[in-house]
């Protein structure tokens, strides 16, 4: 008897425990995440070079190294980060669902997105630009790529915007993939390939095609790229402080290097926040 007595004892005392224990554990901190359990899921690209990529060794790109700093500043550690692939017709629908906290995703902010989400920053002002040979010297303007073979990816806009306004005899070519476009470029079954320079100068950065493709430096739009968040979302307000101590503190720039560096892409100045340039 004097066994089972403690027997129940032991028992009554460890149901206090775990009753307990399961009642601190739903104690959420200031993000809403659960005590030391917390995770923040942030949306990025899986197959951008450069900018956001997913590889056997982790993730790597500009947004990826940008997102970790905006991450950490918001209190979360790179392990505690849950990467969500982000395709660019799915970001809105992302945001909206609550599938990420924020994304990073070479998210250009423009009038029709700014309907459905909102955006921090912008931190990157890219521009469509085309890629070339680095042994090309012929493509100096966007006039010159008339009677030129264009490659950009099939339901790219990049390729038809040049030739309805800038190069009416372009030779549109229409590949599936960027990558696809680079072997073309690589082997001359192309003549230029175009998309964002950011993109460009991440793929053009790869060990493999080092030294072999250049930047044409046209500048034949603004793309101002904004990290999304849900409409209404007091991150906006968070994520744009954490941008700006980006920039103060040198980490922005050497990201800049780091990613698109060897492509010898000549970023603009990060911009300020707010400071969308048509």
């Amino acid at each position: 008897m004097k066994l089972r007595k403690v027997t129940a004892a032991s028992a009554a005392a460890l149901v206090l425990a775990l009753t307990a224990t399961a009642c601190g554990g739903d104690d959420k901190d200031d993000s809403g995440s659960s005590g030391g359990d917390k995770k923040i899921a942030v949306g990025i690209k899986f197959d951008q070079p450069g900018i956001g990529q997913k590889t056997p060794q982790g993730y790597s790109g500009f947004d990826v190294d940008v997102a970790t700093y905006v991450a950490k500043k918001l209190g979360y550690n790179a392990d505690q980060i849950e990467w969500k692939e982000s395709k660019s017709a799915d970001r809105e629908t992302m945001l909206q669902r609550g599938d990420v906290d924020f994304i990073a995703a070479s998210y250009s902010i423009n009038p029709e997105r700014e309907k459905k989400v909102d955006f921090a920053g912008p931190y990157l002002l890219a521009h469509q630009d085309v890629l070339v040979r680095a042994d090309d010297d012929t493509i100096k303007s966007p006039a010159d790529l008339n009677k030129k073979k264009l490659c950009s990816v099939t339901g790219s806009t990049s390729a038809q915007n040049i030739k309805d306004k800038l190069a009416p005899d372009a030779d549109l070519q229409k590949y599936p993939t960027y990558s696809a476009c680079l072997s073309g470029l690589q082997n001359k079954a192309i003549d230029a390939l175009t998309t964002d320079d950011s993109i460009l100068a991440g793929y053009a950065a790869q060990d493999q095609f080092k030294g072999k493709f250049k930047l044409g430096g046209l500048k034949m739009t603004n793309e101002n790229y904004g990290i999304g968040v849900k409409e209404g979302s007091d991150l906006k307000a968070k994520i744009n402080k954490a941008l700006e101590e980006m920039v103060a503190d040198g980490s922005w720039q050497k990201a800049v290097e780091k990613n698109f560096g060897p492509a010898n892409y000549k970023a603009e100045a990060a911009p300020k926040i707010g400071d969308v340039k048509s």
